[in-house]
């Protein structure tokens, strides 16, 4: 989980989990009586990944030495519920997430430190 690989399919799977809560609460708020405590729980949590999913994908886009056009299918991913993980399998069958087109001296700094 420390390359950029395994990092960007983490945040893309955390803001995929994020988009299930905050449409669970939108049912819950627009389809019931019971409130509007899922909306107010998940908008935040949803939009702080949704940042995150961002900043990352800037990052790794740079890592692994993207396209453009790959990085900006990343972000325009993030917008549609559940859009970061078909371009995550889009990206892992294609090769986009192989750690090994990360140069040599960003892979060093990347490995964990052994205690």
């Amino acid at each position: 989980m420390y390359t950029p690989a395994g990092r960007f399919r983490v945040v893309a799977l955390a803001e995929a989990v994020s988009w299930i809560g905050l449409l669970v609460g939108m049912v819950i708020k627009y389809g019931t009586d019971l409130g509007d405590f899922g909306v107010k729980v998940f908008g935040p949590v949803h939009g702080a990944v949704f940042v995150a999913y961002l900043v990352v994908t800037a990052v790794t886009a740079r890592q692994l030495r993207w396209s453009r056009w790959t990085a900006f299918w990343a972000l325009v991913a993030s917008v549609p519920p559940f859009g970061t993980l078909l371009f995550e399998r889009w990206a892992l069958r294609t090769g986009k997430l192989d750690n090994r087109a990360v140069p040599a001296g960003i892979r060093l700094a990347l490995r964990p430190q052994a205690a």
